[in-house]
């Protein structure tokens, strides 16, 4: 197996693995990169298959240049979008995880013609606004408004910067106010004891999808990260069970 890595824009890293198609892109979680446990499982499945993949890196993440705390999902989405017209051709099914899937929805919107499908892992569109912000104390709320800044202590490293650009700009990317009209099949795959994201956020997903191929699999032990040898082994089979398009 031989990937070829690179960097779009000067700036930003890929990895790109050659193989038949449709191929696949794995857009990665927020603060996460392409070389988490998903990410390198789906390398070695579709190499096993013979299949393309690319993985990337936002601004501000992995290796690709910037700061974390400049970036917005606006910002991330134009980064993926990038790379993807750079590094792909043809059909691509999206794999996205967390923040990665509501960056597959907006991908997909400004590429549909070329989405030969979607998986969201714990897919997290308009987390910033519906789950995020919620959350907050009032404290933590007049902190970003105020400061600009938010260090919220995070359970995988170091706290993480919610900025106040990032919340507003959330807010500009909405998804799931509105019909998302996409015709593509759809697969989420969401745990049932995701701290993150819970379970009835897929619900909502599921309910705005123009598609009508669209399966929930919801997984009652599962937890945000879905990483463990059986939830590895479930994203290879949900790949390689979606319709491919004649």
């Amino acid at each position: 197996m031989t990937e070829e890595t690179g960097r779009v824009e000067s700036r930003l890293a890929y990895a790109k693995l050659r193989g038949s198609g449709p191929g696949v892109v794995f857009l990665p979680g927020f603060r996460s990169d392409m070389q988490g446990s998903k990410a390198i499982a789906l390398r070695e499945h579709c190499a096993a298959s013979g299949r393309a993949l690319l993985r990337l890196d936002y601004s501000g993440h992995g290796t690709s240049d910037g700061r974390f705390e400049d970036g917005t999902i606006g910002q991330w989405a134009a980064d993926a979008i990038a790379v993807f017209d750079a590094c792909t051709e043809g059909p691509q099914i999206l794999v996205g995880s967390s923040m990665g899937g509501w960056i597959a929805l907006l991908l997909a919107r400004a590429r549909a013609e070329r989405i030969a499908g979607i998986i969201g892992i714990a897919p997290a569109p308009d987390f910033t606004s519906e789950l995020m912000w919620p959350g907050f104390t009032d404290a933590q709320r007049d902190e970003v408004i105020e400061r600009g800044v938010l260090h919220l202590p995070s359970q995988y490293g170091e706290p993480t910067p919610i900025t106040r650009a990032l919340i507003e700009d959330g807010r500009q990317h909405r998804v799931l106010d509105a019909r998302i009209p996409l015709a593509c099949p759809v697969r989420i795959l969401q745990g049932m004891r995701d701290p993150d994201v819970p379970w009835q956020h897929a619900l909502r997903l599921v309910d705005a999808l123009d598609s009508e191929d669209v399966r929930l699999h919801l997984i009652k032990d599962g937890d945000h990260r879905l990483s463990r040898p059986e939830d590895l082994r479930l994203l290879a089979e949900t790949l390689d069970g979606l319709p491919v398009q004649p």
